[in-house]
């Protein structure tokens, strides 16, 4: 009955807009949504079942939606906000902010309010973003508003102290004169419809200088993210003459804040610098501070090293932030302490060495693609060389209009052909009266004359035509035929005359932009942090309240170590666990060892040697071990986990000989016995077939059962002879194989 009550409420349920993918029609296709009536809903015929598809591999129309919602977010974000382009090397954001800073361009300061809200015209976004990223491209490279492209004027905040920019109603911005000169020409630049189709925006800007790789861009999309470093504007021009002259050539980053870079693993962009902080020596105990490491202020460095402080990482007593234009941060060292050591110590446990990824991924004709540096130079050359043949494409056809004009001007005048119009009535009769008149020069001319020229030629005035100047315009004639001649010879010889240009540009230059990051020789010398950090801290056992730690006023000082370094605990009952150094540890009273282990190092390296009696029959058995791989405070056994196991004998190594003392018995007639546990033994290898020598008590990993030592209950045990033991008893050694 229930069934059948189940199927009347489906067959009477409506319809639902998964069954029927018909109902996503004018969704999927983008056209309007149409009202549907009551009756042709009910009239219409019921939807076909659809069975569900096992698992979450299935389609269907919500699926189909989500999949091309998707993809369309992640094509936008990828090609319209986050990735830059190889073509002039800007995201979308700034390619629009350059473009209004370019149509509102006078020379003059425009509040950078007035710029934000221009760009408005063209980036379907906030204010506040356009905003940001214009003071970051004024910022980029050489802070305080100087930048390669955006001049700006007010507060800027500083990529010093990494103070916030002002609002921008209170800041202004123009043009630099290497953004006029070298990234703009409405000539070879094409145009498409704004977001809402009442402007158009440049598809690319025409820039002739590598800017992708001077700014520098990272950015996160859906799926990828890139990470270009910023690099000198003089070397990259250097590259782009040696790409030209197909010479080798090498590029590394520069970065405004300066530093020292260890590029030994840069690989052409594809792998990662390491950046340290320049630190100058003063007096016998102070250190200066005096270049960042990329992506580092002022106020992080110090709270970095504060940091370290607190923690005892590095020897400094005091720290003084003295930085207004240039970066001071003053340290005073503890008493006694070497300042080489203090350096290594900065270097090695606060950032004052970074490392810095990269991964340069950007569009290429629309499509994200991973690029080394050398690549993205080769398509800034090829860039370079198709603008500047456009450009003087264009040039030459503007000088062949203006020949032709002149051409006609000086016929036009010198002939008197306007002396044929004044008997003319009707434009049309005009027209053919000049037309006639320029008959018999045609061939002076290099085309023949068009109604454009015609109506040119009425709109000279005629003070211009009762002062020409023949000699004046034949030497402008022939001033336009030696450009011809140079603009020919520069397309003729494309390459010599871009080098030229690239010259031209690292002479103007190369005082404004000198490199600012040394690059070192070769790679950095690795700081051995434990080395530093050795006798760091002093683990004491408090045997009395049972705790063990380096914060501990009272108790037995073990040894000294690293923070980097871990303990081991080992408990008489044969417990045993890895843990890290701390101000205070509690462990019972039947702790028997506490051990300082580096896994790295001491886990092949290190062997030790554990006597334990096994609860309930009392047998004992020795095993030789190493701690191996341990996770961190987690509890392993050396012995069995059985009431009554406990741990006779513990050592670090392997002694050469145990001296072992039984409790008495009845009957008993061995009272002592000595082991051997490094004895050779004649044994078959079982890979190799052959008898070979081996040790009685071979090293297996910790948590094996090991060899039986006795069956005998033992009073006493150790690796060296004491007063317990009888000299007088006749000797007799026990046997483990």
């Amino acid at each position: 009955m229930s069934k059948d009550k189940d199927k009347s409420k489906k067959e009477s349920a409506p319809p639902s807009l998964f069954d029927n993918l018909d109902l996503f029609a004018d969704v999927a296709s983008g056209g309007a949504r149409t009202e549907v009536k009551k009756s042709d809903v009910s009239a219409a015929p019921a939807a076909p079942a659809v069975k569900p598809a096992a698992g979450l591999t299935g389609s269907g129309p919500m699926r189909e939606l989500f999949d091309f919602n998707f993809r369309q977010y992640s094509a936008y974000v990828i090609c319209s906000r986050a990735i830059p382009a190889v073509e002039d090397g800007l995201k979308p954001v700034q390619r629009r902010i350059m473009h209004s800073l370019w149509e509102k361009d006078d020379g003059r300061y425009t509040k950078v309010a007035n710029i934000v809200g221009h760009a408005m015209q063209y980036h379907p976004h906030g204010d506040a973003s356009i905003g940001d990223a214009l003071c970051v491209l004024a910022n980029k490279l050489w802070g305080e508003g100087k930048g390669y492209l955006i001049d700006g004027q007010g507060n800027y905040g500083s990529l010093l102290t990494g103070m916030p920019h002002a609002a921008t109603r209170y800041i202004e911005c123009r043009l630099t004169e290497l953004a006029r000169k070298e990234i703009f020409n409405k000539k070879t630049t094409s145009f498409v419809p704004n977001y809402d189709g009442r402007k158009e925006e440049p598809v690319y800007l025409p820039a002739k200088i590598p800017l992708l790789l001077m700014l520098g861009a990272d950015g996160i999309a859906v799926g990828l993210s890139t990470a270009i470093l910023p690099h000198n504007f003089i070397e990259l021009l250097e590259a782009e003459i040696a790409c030209i002259q197909k010479k080798p050539f090498q590029l590394y980053p520069d970065f405004q804040l300066g530093g020292t870079l260890d590029v030994s693993d840069y690989q052409d962009g594809l792998g990662k610098i390491k950046v340290r902080a320049k630190i100058e020596k003063e007096d016998k105990n102070k250190l200066i501070i005096t270049e960042l490491p990329w992506g580092e202020t002022t106020d992080s460095l110090a709270e970095s090293i504060e940091e370290a402080i607190k923690k005892k990482k590095v020897p400094v007593r005091k720290l003084h932030d003295l930085t207004n234009d240039t970066v001071k941060i003053e340290l005073e060292l503890q008493t006694g302490e070497s300042q080489e050591k203090a350096i290594v110590a900065l270097y090695a446990f606060t950032n004052c060495e970074k490392s810095l990824s990269s991964r340069p991924i950007v569009l290429d004709a629309g499509r994200p693609k991973l690029m080394t540096i050398s690549e993205i130079v080769r398509k800034n050359v090829e860039r370079l060389m198709e603008l500047t043949k456009r450009e003087q494409e264009i040039r030459l056809g503007e000088l062949d209009d203006l020949y032709h004009a002149r051409t006609l001007d000086r016929i036009f005048i010198e002939e008197r052909i306007y002396k044929r119009i004044e008997t003319e009535k009707t434009m049309e009769g005009v027209k053919k009266a000049i037309v006639t008149g320029f008959e018999p020069f045609l061939k002076e001319l290099r085309r023949g004359i068009v109604d454009e020229d015609i109506e040119r030629l009425l709109k000279i005035p005629i003070r211009r035509i009762s002062q020409f100047d023949i000699d004046k315009n034949r030497e402008e004639i022939e001033g336009i035929e030696k450009e011809e001649a140079q603009v020919r010879d520069n397309i003729e010889h494309l390459r010599s005359f871009v080098v030229k240009y690239l010259k031209g540009l690292i002479k103007e230059y190369a005082k404004k932009y000198p490199r600012c990051s040394k690059i070192e020789s070769g790679a950095f010398k690795e700081v051995d942090v434990r080395a530093i950090t050795a006798s760091e801290l002093t683990i004491k056992w408090d045997k009395e309240n049972n705790f063990v730690g380096s914060g501990l006023r009272n108790g037995d000082e073990l040894f000294k170590c690293s923070s980097l370094d871990e303990l081991i605990f080992v408990w008489k009952d044969g417990r045993f666990k890895k843990t890290q150094p701390e101000d205070k540890i509690f462990v019972d009273k039947n702790l028997l060892a506490v051990i300082r282990y580096n896994q790295e190092k001491d886990r092949e390296a290190r062997e030790f040697t554990v006597v334990y009696e096994e609860g309930g029959y009392g047998f004992s058995y020795i095993k030789r071990f190493r701690f191996g791989g341990l996770i961190r405070n987690k509890d392993y056994r050396l012995a069995p986990e059985k009431p009554k196991s406990k741990i006779l004998f513990f050592q670090e190594g392997c002694p050469d000989t145990i001296y072992v003392k039984f409790k008495p018995a009845k009957n008993q007639k061995i009272h002592q016995q000595y082991f051997l546990p490094k004895e050779q033994v004649k044994r078959v290898n079982p890979e190799t077939k052959k008898l070979e020598d081996q040790d009685v008590v071979a090293v297996r990993a910790a948590g094996t059962k090991g060899k039986q030592l006795t069956t005998k209950p033992i009073a006493r045990i150790s690796s060296s002879k004491g007063s317990w033991w009888d000299d007088k008893e006749a000797l007799s050694k026990g046997i483990l194989d």
